[in-house]
């Protein structure tokens, strides 16, 4: 006897809370990483994580992926507690970056990239596998490298061979952990060009980020972290201001307008060279 194929879950709808977190607590080692946050993560938008240096920004992120239980508290995955996933079942909903991607065999890009579409094996969904992997390979400037070992690929191509899986799972929630470390230039402002294209193709992205210019760019709300805890939440001219900034960073920054779209740039008060 067919075992019959999986459901391909429905996309939730612009603005729908896809994800939530009600006291969220995380200790590990006798030391507490997250000391009870609160967060709301909607389709539609651009969620950035900002904070310094062991705020806790990479460990909520692994919360919100399921990677760790919480201490105290809940995460909520489209209404149901994230613990009551089964693997396979939040692979379908959920798709992480993490901050590096390590493989020793010899798979080349293109095969990486294949490996996001696991989760769609047995759904009607894996009939759009090839087109999946060449539009995310595509977004990601990738296909030239497609057929080359990912372990002979410069770091920066490494990264955006891990987006490109990413992308290809086609999850209608995007967990991305400081996507841009490894890129120059040109490839930071494309990776947050595709995160912007996901959210307004409905899609609810949550990206930890360290430049700050780069979040206040491209992210619909901020969450500013330190030790553990939000600092600030909210909209991104509300968030990045230079007296928040300066106290959570420990060093005071400046906070001037874009002269082409307005948007905030933040930058380190420094004193003129002598």
């Amino acid at each position: 006897m067919r075992r019959p194929r999986r459901q391909v879950p429905e996309r939730p709808a612009p603005g729908t809370e896809v994800l939530v977190t009600e006291g969220l607590r995380l200790s590990l080692g006798g030391r507490e990483l997250l000391g009870g946050v609160d967060l709301v993560v909607r389709a539609g938008e651009v969620l950035a994580l900002l904070g310094p240096n062991g705020a806790g920004k990479s460990t909520l992120l692994s919360v919100l992926a399921g990677d760790n239980a919480p201490t105290a508290g809940e995460v909520r995955l489209l209404g149901r507690p994230l613990g009551s996933y089964r693997p396979a079942e939040l692979a379908l909903h959920r798709a992480l970056l993490p901050q590096s991607s390590a493989l020793t065999f010899p798979f080349t890009a293109g095969e990486v990239v294949r490996m996001g579409r696991a989760p769609w094996a047995g759904t009607a969904a894996a009939a759009q596998d090839e087109a999946a992997v060449a539009e995310a390979l595509a977004a990601t400037e990738s296909t030239a490298f497609a057929e080359r070992p990912f372990t002979a690929l410069s770091g920066g191509e490494r990264a955006r061979v891990a987006l490109a899986r990413v992308l290809a799972q086609r999850a209608a929630v995007l967990l991305l952990d400081e996507p841009t470390a490894a890129l120059d230039l040109r490839h930071q402002e494309l990776v947050l060009r595709v995160a912007r294209e996901r959210a307004a193709a409905g899609d609810a992205v949550v990206v930890v980020l360290h430049d700050l210019s780069l979040a206040a760019a491209y992210a619909d709300r901020i969450t500013l972290l330190a030790r553990g805890l939000p600092a600030a939440d909210g909209p991104v001219a509300e968030v990045l201001s230079a007296g928040l900034l300066s106290e959570v960073y420990g060093h005071p920054v400046e906070v001037l307008p874009h002269p082409g779209t307005g948007a905030p740039l933040v930058l380190p008060a420094r004193e003129p060279r002598s």
